[in-house]
């Protein structure tokens, strides 16, 4: 009779009484060992250990028991979210690299590394480790970033390490305070008030000319009349015959050279060099003679006069023009060179126009390239050049002149910084793809260290053009530089650095620059 496999016809096992156990029936063993035969044994081999195993596989809503992350609902889709290193942190145990070496002026916190951040220009120079090859800066930003609040710091603090600050040229009185702090009163030009600067000043280089050898007087002279030259050349093409400037060639450059050789004494061999203005340079070329006639290949004094008329009309404009009086005669006023701080004031020329004071920037800052040719060794001096914007619009030669000052830098032993709005700022020396404009983006590369203050949206593509900021950098410059005074990206060589410049109580009042907004409240 069939069975169910329950040991019996259908009855449950318990019903005849036998235990759970014995519902399966009977082994084969236990049949053949009722006839008297036994199976040998098998010993079962121990089954292989197991390796443990970190992760278990679970299912997709999670293993279904108390305590282990069941949910009945489909899990959700991850979001995903970009962020900067420094926002990092606040997920992961992120470690930032370590910020500049600890030399030179302390400036403010490093946000990247969470560190404090030193400036030292000539430090970086001479450190193989970084790569900047010239100890320039420029510094751009929009009024009321902190610009002006961060240079005047690090004035200040790169004194204590034996630095002096000269002022080539101060527009709206930036450093006014600050001169008063450090016990120095600057120097204002301006009509009438008497105090003349000479742009066609020898400076130092004069010094002791009677017992220098023939082979460094020819050293030292190259070196003025190049620098005059360049300056004269700004002069000119700063003027405008409707929208073209007024040539400056081979010819009118010999003319002027040899000018300048006679009037110094220099083309007869004198021992001693005499003192030359412009004032001197236009009477001389408005009146000249058999000898410079003869020097310039005219037939006569007529012909002369008719191919240098643009040449005299423009340094004529020098003399008699706005800026009449304080750039054409000898030099009358006496800068301290031991005092912490020196600072020119042309305040007074503001309502002259912009290209008055672009003119006058040119000017000083030619001069105050001569008083620096030579400079005792460790006379280290922070030369800074605020709006320089308003010389470079002047034309192409103004910004030659501009460039050669910032090349010069390094053989000088000066850290130039250039003060700006915005690096399209530059672009205003010229149309697009000019001569001027091509060299005045050339000169961003003339400082291996740029501080970029906050800027409005519309400046990020100009920043992309001119410095080449990846989108992080710039969204930095265009939003988290622009939320609190003093943040800025500094880009030192080709590394960047997020700061936030710390100003001390004092150095803020000095630093304040709004006390006309204050007065108009």
């Amino acid at each position: 009779m069939p069975r169910d496999g329950r040991g019996g016809r259908g009855r449950p096992a318990n019903a005849r009484g036998r235990s759970g156990a014995d519902c399966r029936g009977r082994g084969v063993d236990a049949l053949l060992a009722d006839f008297g035969h036994d199976l040998p044994a098998i010993t079962a081999p121990n089954p292989a250990p197991k390796e443990p195993r970190l992760f278990r596989d679970a299912p997709r809503r999670g293993a279904r028991a108390k305590w282990s992350g069941w949910c009945p609902a489909p899990r959700p889709p991850v979001a995903q979210a970009r962020m900067s290193s420094d926002q990092a942190p606040a997920l992961w145990p992120f470690v930032a690299a370590p910020g500049l070496k600890p030399h030179g002026a302390q400036m403010g916190i490093d946000e990247f590394s969470r560190g404090p951040m030193y400036c030292d220009p000539h430090g970086w120079v001479l450190d193989s480790d970084m790569p900047v090859s010239n100890p320039n800066m420029f510094v751009f930003g929009k009024p009321g970033v902190g610009k002006s609040a961060t240079v005047k710091a690090f004035i200040l603090r790169m004194m204590a390490f034996g630095y002096k600050c000269l002022i080539v040229g101060d527009p709206k009185d930036e450093y006014e305070k600050l001169c008063g702090f450090l016990g120095v009163q600057p120097i204002a030009l301006g009509q009438g008030l008497g105090n003349r600067v000479n742009a066609l000043e020898f400076g130092p280089l004069s010094r002791g000319w009677e017992h220098l050898s023939a082979e460094e007087r020819r050293r030292r002279c190259e070196i003025v009349f190049a620098r005059w030259l360049t300056l004269v050349r700004g002069m000119v093409g700063s003027q405008k015959i409707g929208a073209d400037a007024v040539p400056f060639g081979p010819v009118e450059e010999v003319a002027v050279d040899y000018t300048l050789k006679r009037l110094t004494g220099y083309a007869h061999g004198n021992d001693q060099l005499a003192p030359t203005t412009v004032a001197q340079l236009w009477h001389r070329l408005n009146n000249p003679d058999g000898e410079l006639v003869a020097e310039c290949r005219y037939a006569d004094a007529r012909q002369f006069l008719d191919e240098t008329r643009l040449l005299r009309d423009a340094l004529g404009s020098m003399v008699n023009g706005a800026l009449a009086g304080l750039f054409d005669q000898e030099t009358n006023i006496d800068l301290d060179w031991s005092a912490p701080i020196a600072s020119l004031s042309l305040r007074r020329l503001d309502g002259l126009g912009e290209d008055a004071v672009g003119m006058a920037l040119l000017c000083l800052n030619s001069w105050g390239r001569a008083m620096r040719e030579a400079a005792e060794p460790g006379d280290m001096r922070i030369v800074v050049r605020d709006e320089s914007w308003k010389q470079m619009r002047l034309g192409v030669d103004a910004v030659k002149s501009f460039d050669a000052d910032l090349r010069l830098s390094r053989s000088d032993g000066d850290i130039q910084l250039a003060v700006a709005h915005k690096p399209s700022d530059l672009l205003s020396a010229g149309d697009e793809g000019s001569q001027a404009s091509h060299i005045a983006k050339d000169m961003l590369f003339l400082a291996d260290t740029k501080i970029l203050c906050g800027q409005d949206l519309k400046v990020a593509r100009e920043l992309d053009e001119l410095v080449g900021l990846g989108p992080m950098a710039r969204d930095l410059v265009t939003g988290w530089a622009r939320q609190a005074p003093g943040r800025a990206l500094w880009i030192v060589g080709e590394r960047m650095f997020k700061v936030q410049t710390i100003l001390h109580p004092l150095e803020r009042r000095l630093c304040y620059t709004q006390d006309a907004l204050e007065g108009a409240r």
